[in-house]
């Protein structure tokens, strides 16, 4: 029988694998406590913060362990009758997310007949975002129709949910636009 050079190591590698893994097995050693302990000493002395993960609308809950205000671990909630502390890939690597080093941390901003895009503080973003949403509502607001009704409206500004929110956060975020004017309300998880 002829062997290319792949074939041999892979079928030394899993002649090698299964040796090692057939050893520690027949000796009847156990990984689990020494996996328990890394857990264990991962998240000593830090506090956990129930929450959801951010990336669907089922609302798989999350632990989140943080010491000396950082954050140091996410995992599934295994009290959660959704996800029984199992999460999807996406919710597996929200940790990863929140602390890669390339993660924007700035907002990119163009300035109105400028060619380049120059970073922008989050506050200083937030602040332009409320003063131009409060500019448009005072010019296009509607007091009343033509008829005289009494309608209160802005139909200049649109209000899109995403499929991430829950149920409780859309409650307010509906309480806020139709205190605001806002008449055009959807959510993206219908869509």
């Amino acid at each position: 029988m002829e062997l290319s050079r792949r074939e041999f190591l892979r079928y030394a590698g899993g002649a090698g694998a299964g040796t090692a893994l057939g050893g520690i097995v027949g000796l009847g050693l156990s990984l689990a406590p020494a996996r328990a302990k890394a857990q264990e000493l991962r998240i000593r002395d830090s506090t956990t913060v129930p929450s959801i993960c951010p990336f669907c609308s089922v609302g798989c809950a999350t632990l989140i362990h943080v010491k000396g205000g950082e954050i140091i671990n996410i995992e599934g909630d295994p009290r959660s009758p959704h996800n029984e502390g199992t999460l999807c890939p996406k919710g597996a690597a929200t940790f990863q997310l929140h602390k890669n080093p390339n993660r924007p941390t700035k907002v990119m901003h163009r300035r109105p007949g400028a060619v380049d895009w120059e970073p922008m503080e989050l506050e200083a973003a937030l602040d332009r975002v409320a003063e131009l949403v409060s500019k448009t509502r005072d010019e296009t607001f509607i007091e009343r129709l033509p008829d005289g009704k009494v309608v209160n409206m802005t139909p200049a500004i649109f209000a899109l949910g995403g499929a991430t929110l829950d149920n409780e956060f859309n409650h307010v975020a509906q309480k806020f636009c139709r205190g605001f004017g806002i008449v055009a309300i959807e959510n993206q998880a219908r869509i």
